[in-house]
């Protein structure tokens, strides 16, 4: 202990005080630079053994150590001079006084936090849990917002998208493929324009060993003046100028030919395009939405895929089907909108459809961030993540506030001792500071650590490539340094300045007032802030959880259990229809049918109608399902109204479905039988009516159908399975497929799987909702139970008297119960109508859903109460089952 003086209250020579003869003696004799220290020591030895034996016994053994000080070595010397060596001087050296004080703040505050364990690992627990999920957050959102942000002007840059104008507006990524030349060569307002087909899933073949699946881009050579790939092999002037050329990225050159130079080595593109590789290409960054890693001219789609592009057909999109474009310095996207595009519909399209076919463009920041036009999330997802991250880091800083109040009455002697030796508001504030500086410190290095181990697991569990490296990202950086700061203070300035602003008198008699500590009233506010955050948590996770599992078990109109999809490679029509007739032979499969797509998909063409003699077509546009006559019975598809499709291929007919029924103006699904329509340009019968299905995810409605026969558009087998010999029946499957396509590659999925990947999104939400309302809950149990361990100590007098005045068992329970019950329902109160609210936004983004019941949030509360008694009942319950007598005893 140091001092300077004697204290006020040992300077009187009294019964029970500090011999102070004997202390005047030790200062005329010490030598000064040992004085402060020995007598600093001798005092608080002092006062220990006078609690412990009594002042007599104390008094005896501070003469007995006077006697014992009074050595040569002690005597009035000054300290020793040593030689002048370089290291000597630097150790005497004076250091600063800012560095000593915050030498001794930060000493004194490691000494207070080993002191109080059960709080210190409370708040470092609490406190890296919550910092640990802002940092995971953070690092999400980051990741998101910088989606091509890497591209050259590319404020500039923008995709032609599809407006259909019905009785409400569709949108589709995808346009007419005439419409880019037209744009290029009628309005010059952009620099470049460049169409770009993107297909998924293609075989590729570098050599007859090797085939693999990629995504495939047929592209125009001003893409590459567009966007921003750059190559790393190869002439810049070469790119995709030349027929039968292709740009591979590097990762693939890597893959395909491995340490080989990969220019000019030939790949082969299902099965029937060849192409010479005339450059390589940077490898594409991770905050990219192009994805595909093989470009090739887009002369050759002609070939490839016929059905994409026609010269004249200006009716007929498709999402694959895109435009890009760079607009000229100071040409503002609001005018090519109102005056460019609006002229290209009026001058392609007659009066009618020229309202209903309509073109926007849409920037390319919006890509990533417009799901109706095939993004990935909205921002307001991201915006509510980041809400979630603050009301996380909120739940912590209460809790910290919430038990250094709490905490405050055990430390008024020693705040009012230090106020009575001298310490000022001021210096006891940032002494405060230092300890949650300290703390949050810890934390931090918990939380990073914690953060960097489960970031693999985040980035597995949502197919995501994160990265979390602070000595490569400054960002990441400077917001750990904010987020310190912030903390720091957040939660260390209230209770720093409730302890400064003790009265010393009060806090040594032991006379402060919940007011002066803080106020129950302001730890009341705090622990409902904690419970009302829980309990939206809590509810917003079970209302996304009724809404998948009603996506999950919702009939949607189709079977789609033990149905696998097998892509076909070959439109060859004689050898898919050779390998449909073996497929159906397998045993175990019940039924085959050789379709385009499934009755669910993102990918249907959409087109226009004119039904029976009317002189128009439609104001709506309807979706094309092409597949056999299987396509029914195969997908378990209930027919209404009239008969299948015959087997034949060479009769048009078509099958409706009942939105597109009520669409024509018909009040009865007969009414529709027999007639002549004119669909995507090809007239036929409609000869049935097919019940509605789904043939979207719940976030759209229904649309207008028609299932139809068109054999040189299918390119998916779609196979009824008996599951229970579905294990034999596969290895049969495929010894079939390589039977009639040996150089293909079998591949598989089923079709469940691709109406669950519909929902990913909506399931990743739930997840993180989940654990974050996990660790919202645990960190308020930490607090909670922090908070009731102060009031098991502060009522200990209060249940030792309840007790001996007969108080049972359950008495002293509810006196803790009570008070939190309490808060519990307020806390209700507040959260109940924002979850109302919040849950009913996110509801609204589909067309088929839930409606909130009460049951969402009674089971909330009861969860919340369930959580709050746990974590109440073992410190109340010993409290409780404490002996009266030690009670009183220790009062």
């Amino acid at each position: 202990m140091n001092r300077k003086d004697s204290s006020p209250l040992d300077s009187q020579d009294k019964p029970g005080a500090l011999p102070s003869w004997a202390e005047r003696l030790l200062k005329r004799i010490m030598a000064p630079h040992l004085r402060e220290e020995l007598l600093g020591d001798l005092q608080e030895m002092f006062y220990q053994r006078r609690q412990q034996h009594g002042s007599f016994k104390a008094r005896l053994f501070y003469l007995w150590e006077v006697l014992l000080l009074l050595h040569p070595r002690l005597w009035r010397r000054e300290a020793a001079v040593t030689s002048p060596s370089y290291l000597s001087h630097l150790n005497h050296y004076p250091k600063p006084a800012l560095t000593t004080m915050f030498q001794n703040t930060f000493l004194v505050a490691w000494r207070k936090l080993r002191r109080h364990k059960s709080y210190t690992l409370i708040n470092v627990l609490s406190l890296s849990l919550g910092m640990a999920s802002v940092i995971l957050i953070f690092t999400l959102v980051k990741y998101h917002l910088s989606f091509d942000n890497f591209h050259a002007n590319k404020d500039r840059i923008y995709r032609i998208t599809t407006e259909f104008h019905e009785d409400k507006i569709r949108l589709n990524t995808g346009v007419p493929s005439p419409l880019g030349e037209a744009f290029r060569q009628d309005y010059p307002v952009a620099e470049k324009v460049a169409r770009v087909a993107f297909l998924t899933k293609r075989v590729v073949t570098p050599s007859p060993q090797k085939r693999f699946e990629e995504d495939v881009a047929f592209a125009e050579p001003a893409f590459f003046d567009i966007v921003h790939l750059p190559l790393v092999l190869g002439s810049p002037m070469g790119r995709l100028q030349e027929p039968h050329t292709a740009l591979i990225t590097e990762r693939l050159a890597k893959k395909y030919f491995g340490e080989q130079n990969a220019v000019g080595q030939t790949i082969r593109i299902d099965d029937s395009l060849v192409v010479a590789v005339a450059g390589v290409l940077q490898d594409l960054p991770r905050n990219t939405d192009f994805r595909s890693e093989i470009y090739v001219p887009f002369s050759h789609l002609k070939e490839h895929s016929p059905g994409l592009v026609e010269k004249d057909w200006w009716f007929s999109v498709n999402k694959q089907m895109q435009c890009f474009i760079r607009l000229k310095p100071g040409v503002s996207a609001a005018a090519v909108n109102d005056q460019v595009l609006a002229a290209i519909s009026s001058s392609y399209y007659d009066e009618k459809m020229a309202k209903f076919f309509r073109f926007k463009l849409q920037p390319l920041a919006d890509l990533h961030f417009n799901p109706k036009l095939g993004g990935y999330t909205e921002k307001k997802n991201l915006w509510a993540f980041a809400f979630i991250g603050f009301i996380l880091i909120v739940t912590t800083c209460v809790n910290f506030v919430n038990l250094a109040t709490a905490q405050a009455l055990g430390r008024a002697k020693e705040i009012g001792i230090r106020k009575v030796l001298g310490s000022q508001p001021r210096t006891l504030f940032w002494q405060f500071i230092a300890e949650t500086t300290l703390l949050t410190g810890f934390a931090l290095l918990l939380a990073g650590t914690v953060a960097y181990l489960t970031l693999p697991l985040v980035n597995r569990l949502f197919e995501l490539e994160l990265a979390l490296n602070p000595g490569q990202d400054v960002s990441l950086l400077v917001f750990l340094a904010v987020l310190m700061l912030v903390v720091i203070f957040l939660a260390g300035s209230y209770p720093g300045l409730i302890l400064a602003r003790f009265q010393p008198i009060a806090a040594l008699k032991g006379k402060l007032s919940q007011k002066q500590i803080g106020g129950f009233s302001l730890r009341k506010g705090l622990v409902i802030t904690q419970f009302a955050i829980s309990q939206l948590l809590i509810m917003g996770t079970l209302t996304i959880a009724h809404q998948m599992r009603y996506a999950r078990r919702a009939d949607l109109g189709f079977d789609k259990e033990a149905i696998v999809l097998l892509p076909v490679p070959d439109v060859n029509k004689a050898k898919s229809n050779a390998l449909g007739v073996q497929f159906s032979r397998v045993a175990g499969v019940e039924k085959v049918t050789f379709c385009y797509e499934a009755p669910t998909s993102e990918y249907s063409p959409t087109t226009s109608i004119q039904f029976d003699a009317r002189p128009e077509a439609e104001k709506f546009s309807i979706i094309l399902k092409h597949g056999d006559h299987q396509y029914v019975p195969t997908f378990g598809l209930k027919i209404v109204a009239g008969r299948n499709l015959y087997p034949a291929d060479t009769t048009r007919e078509y099958l409706l479905n009942e939105t597109a029924v009520k669409a024509l103006g018909l009040t009865s699904n007969q009414q529709v039988l027999g007639k002549q329509a004119s669909i995507n340009g090809r007239s036929g019968t409609v000869v049935g009516v097919v019940k509605d299905f789904h043939n979207k995810s719940f976030h759209a409605a229904i649309d207008p159908l028609c299932i139809t026969t068109l054999s040189e558009n299918y390119a998916m087998y779609g196979i009824k399975v008996n599951l229970s010999s579905l294990a034999t029946s596969l290895p049969q499957l495929q010894k079939a497929w390589d039977l009639t396509f040996p150089s293909a590659i079998f591949t598989y999925r089923f079709l469940d799987e691709d109406i669950a990947r519909a929902y990913q999104l909506d399931t990743m939400i739930q997840w993180l909702i989940q654990a974050f309302a996990g660790i919202a809950i645990f960190i308020g149990c930490l607090g909670l139970y922090g908070l009731v361990s102060f009031m098991a100590v502060q009522k200990t007098k209060e249940i030792g008297v309840r007790k001996v005045l007969g108080a049972s068992l359950g008495n002293i329970l509810w006196l803790f119960y009570r008070e939190f019950f309490r808060l519990l329902l307020l806390a209700f109160i507040v959260a109940a109508p924002l979850a109302w609210w919040l849950m009913n936004d996110w509801l609204n983004n589909f067309v088929y859903r839930i409606e909130l019941g009460s049951s969402i949030f009674i089971l909330a509360i009861v969860l919340t109460g369930g959580i709050a008694l746990l974590t109440v009942g073992y410190q109340s319950l010993k409290a409780a089952l404490t002996n009266p007598v030690q009670s009183l005893r220790s009062e």
